[in-house]
């Protein structure tokens, strides 16, 4: 399987696969076909995009050579045909005679795979010079041919310069006269035999070569669950290596701050937040490191759970950090903790109560006083709560007895970032990471498969909840009486958010945008391929450009509409200072609406927030929608959402904004979500722009497999943890670990 293409197919044509990243034989027999063509399905030509490359299967109705008297040379012109819609093959040369070999293959009634770009000429689509196989047309008599021309077609990955039909030529001549020894099995045999599935030679031979359909599917299924094993056994060593650890037990205390601080709630803690602050509890008091993922829809009160667990951290002799993804979260983390505890967290002044301890902010725009403080306050233990940004992955910051490490919005840091707190502490500091970004627990279990999960569900009593309505950007009067309700809002003494894509008209795209959910200014968002300008494929009028800040603010200030409101601006290139003179301008009401980027998705909390206008929602993910509108109706007034869109009805970008409308359930929107994206982009891939490092898994599609093969391999490393039994497995979980699936396996 290690064997190099160049030794095998020859120079010429490893040369251009290696172009697809295909070098070795395993390469090559892991590059699985994206889908079958059946020969007696012809493709819906109907559905072709201009400018769009594309494979089709289609029936050739004629094909005729002419000479051309205006150019020169000669031209042959052929017709393929679904048998209800038609497409024209378009061939030029100097002369006929070169034609003539075209003209003899492409009889009518032969049926073959066309592979080109979609063009146009007098109205009609067409393929220039594109390249072609027929059905059974290679196979050596004609009983060979008939069989052939039964079998399913598979179409792969590939590029214009290596069309589907010669990578299944390479596949052919690599895989026919390979045998079981030379092809090592990952699933151990007991399992193959439990759940009835191919070895893997003849799992690949039934993807690569089947003779039915069904055949292909048994394959693939084999494959699926060989992937998710592979996965989830490492996963499980992972978790059997945390489990060895040992920690300091950080026990609650009675007569602490913790219960110092319930009794000063002002409200009761939601049935949610006491089961998940119980399995906290538990965790904590424990020799061995909490490993916990801690998901809740927006708004559900995570903050105060993360809260209730470091201060039995704190109770028990410890430190605890919290570390936001920007110096906007973190500065409202502070304030926040600061306003709960009041005098709990005023140790060594007068205001503060017996008992009490500090709590720290660390960030990198800090000056140099308030960073040394900061610093001395860690590394002496007085801050018993320290809230920072990367900042606190600096090699200067030193804690006393960090017991405990919360991440905030987990999917903006890596691994080693995680690991870089880890190092400060004395002994396996306890984890836990949240995530207001809800997913399936099936697909949780995929993507944090070495953490315990826990589920935040239902919303803090008083929260009013918020309404969402689309609104289509090309009704000018719909638009124009957004503002209006907008002026309504200030009136009432509520505040507003606009929300844009872009910081100026010269930017791309914002740089607050995240990176894994970001602006989607692609295929996905737009509903079909189309230019920077906007424009649809194939022509068609150019959408507007996308909002930006500066001048929806400056538009806004001179609206008769909002005459007299004072509008704040926030974004990715203001300082610290002055992000945070906006955010407090806008929750005092001096300037009761801010346009901002999307720096303000995540965690900010005003209150008096009642109304959220988003400018180009068509470009934007589900879940961050979601996670914007999250941002309003967080007090007892209710909450509006209007999502101002460009798409067209039957984009998914138009689904994604109209299912938004329809459910604030997030969990129900991140299932959607999953579908409608693509899966590199949920599994982090987007970041790199590298496709998924999961091949044939689909997390959605393939919840029961990959929850039948976690239990597996917990059995597997159960009984062997370094898998001795089973070499082949072992050999495979390695070299995955060299790929980019490294980079998936450690985002948990």
């Amino acid at each position: 399987m290690d064997e190099p293409l160049k030794r095998i197919l020859g120079a010429r044509t490893a040369t251009s696969l290696a172009k697809l990243g295909l070098e070795t034989t395993g390469d090559l027999l892991r590059h699985y076909p994206r889908r079958y063509a059946e020969p007696g399905t012809m493709t819906d030509l109907a559905s072709l995009v201009v400018g769009e490359h594309v494979t089709v299967m289609a029936r050739v109705a004629s094909a005729t050579v002419r000479s051309m008297r205006s150019r020169g040379g000669a031209m042959m012109q052929a017709v393929v045909t679904d048998d209800v819609h038609r497409l024209n093959l378009t061939f030029f040369s100097k002369g006929p005679g070169a034609l003539r070999v075209h003209e003899d293959r492409l009889r009518p009634g032969a049926v073959g795979l066309f592979t080109g770009t979609v063009g146009e000429y007098r109205g009609e689509r067409q393929l220039t010079h594109p390249d072609y196989v027929l059905v059974g047309a290679d196979a050596d008599n004609e009983a060979a041919a008939l069989t052939e021309a039964s079998r399913p077609v598979p179409i792969y990955p590939a590029s214009a310069a290596v069309p589907t039909w010669r990578i299944q030529r390479a596949v052919r001549t690599v895989l026919d006269p390979l045998t079981e020894e030379q092809v090592p099995d990952p699933v151990p045999a007991e399992i193959l035999g439990r759940h009835r599935y191919p070895s893997l030679l003849r799992a690949l031979r039934l993807v690569h070569l089947p003779f039915t359909t069904s055949e292909a599917h048994q394959g693939l299924a084999r494959l699926r669950y060989e992937e998710a094993l592979v996965l989830q056994t490492e996963l499980a060593r992972r978790r059997a290596e945390v489990a060895a650890l040992h920690t300091t037990a950080r026990p609650a205390r009675p007569g602490g701050l913790l219960e110092a601080f319930d009794a000063r709630l002002p409200f009761t803690l939601t049935a949610g937040q006491q089961e998940v602050g119980e399995q906290l509890a538990g965790d904590l008091a424990q020799s061995r490191p909490m490993q916990r993922l801690l998901q809740g829809d927006v708004g559900s009160g995570k903050t105060i759970v993360a809260l209730r667990a470091m201060l039995q951290v704190v109770d028990a002799g410890g430190q605890a950090v919290i570390l936001a993804p920007t110096e906007v979260l973190a500065a409202q983390h502070h304030r926040t903790i600061r306003a709960l505890l009041g005098p709990l967290a005023e140790a060594g002044t007068l205001m503060g109560e017996a008992g009490a301890t500090r709590v720290a902010l660390l960030t990198g725009s800090l000056g140099a006083r308030a960073r040394k403080e900061a610093l001395l306050e860690a590394a002496s233990g007085q801050a018993g709560i320290v809230v920072g940004t990367h900042a606190l992955l600096g090699e200067h910051v030193q804690f006393a007895d960090l017991g405990l490490i919360v991440v905030d919005e987990q999917h903006r840091f890596g691994v080693e970032q995680r690991d870089a707190l880890r190092g400060r502490a004395q002994t396996t500091p306890h984890m836990l990471v949240m995530t207001a970004t809800p997913i399936p627990r099936t697909v949780a279990m995929t993507l944090f498969g070495d953490l315990e999960i826990s589920e935040l569900a239902g919303l803090p009593d008083g929260r009013a909840g918020v309404a969402t309505h689309v609104v289509p950007a090309g009704r000018p009067a719909w638009v124009g009486r957004i503002w209006q309700r907008v002026r309504e809002e200030v009136e009432a003494g509520n505040r507003v958010y606009v929300v844009c894509p872009r910081i100026d008209s010269d930017d791309a795209a914002g740089d607050d945008v995240l990176d894994d959910d970001g602006l989607l200014l692609d295929d996905d968002a737009t509903g079909g391929p189309g230019d920077a300008a906007g424009r649809p494929a194939g022509g068609g009028p150019a959408r507007p450009p996308l909002s930006a800040v500066t001048e929806v603010a400056e538009q806004l200030r001179a609206m008769p509409a909002l005459d007299g409101v004072r509008i704040a601006t926030l974004h990715g290139r203001l300082g610290p200072a002055e992000k945070e003179q906006a955010m407090a301008d806008l929750a005092s009401g001096a300037a009761p609406v801010l346009v901002a980027t999307t720096v303000v998705e995540v965690g900010v909390d005003v209150p008096e927030a009642t109304l959220m206008v988003i400018l180009d929602a068509d470009r934007f993910g589900i879940s961050q929608l979601h996670q914007l509108r999250g941002r309003v109706g967080r007090g007892s007034r209710p909450g509006t959402c209007l999502l101002v869109s460009h798409a067209e009805p039957g984009t998914d970008a138009f689904e994604r904004v109209e299912r938004l409308a329809s459910t604030t359930d997030g969990f129900e929107l991140a299932r959607l979500d999953l579908e409608l994206r693509r899966e590199g982009d949920v599994l982090g891939a987007a970041q790199s722009g590298k496709a998924s490092s999961l091949r044939l898994l689909r997390v959605v599609r393939d919840a029961d497999l990959i929850a039948r093969a976690r239990q597996d391999a917990e059995a597997l490393v159960a009984a062997d943890p370094a898998l001795a039994a089973w070499p082949g497995l072992a050999a495979a979980i390695e070299d995955r670990l060299r790929d980019d699936s490294k980079e998936f396996i450690d985002r948990s």
